[in-house]
């Protein structure tokens, strides 16, 4: 590899950084951050929905799923997706 290659995929590295930089951000945000919250607090979030909207649970997480979308709090969001697949399991059960 000659000095020029280097220097050109140094060059498309650093012009491509920021789209990488920004799907990582991403994913973190959207995959990962919601992951890190403990099953233990999913769990505790799921029974007092259930407690306190009965069958209507589920239906209460995808609202509050949707109110983290339409501000744009993904972590939030991903939160509130797992407390309703949580609410739905423990509903079927």
């Amino acid at each position: 590899m000659t000095l020029g290659d280097k220097l050109v995929w140094i060059v498309v590295g650093g012009v491509t950084a920021p789209v990488w930089g920004a799907l990582l951000w991403c994913v973190w945000e959207n995959e990962i951050r919601p992951r890190l919250i403990p099953a233990a607090e999913i769990d505790r979030l799921s029974a007092e929905m259930i407690a306190k909207h009965g069958q209507a649970a589920e239906e209460q997480a995808v609202i509050e799923e949707h109110a983290a979308w339409y501000t744009a709090d993904y972590t939030e969001q991903g939160k509130w997706r797992r407390v309703r697949r949580r609410v739905s399991s423990m509903l079927s059960t």
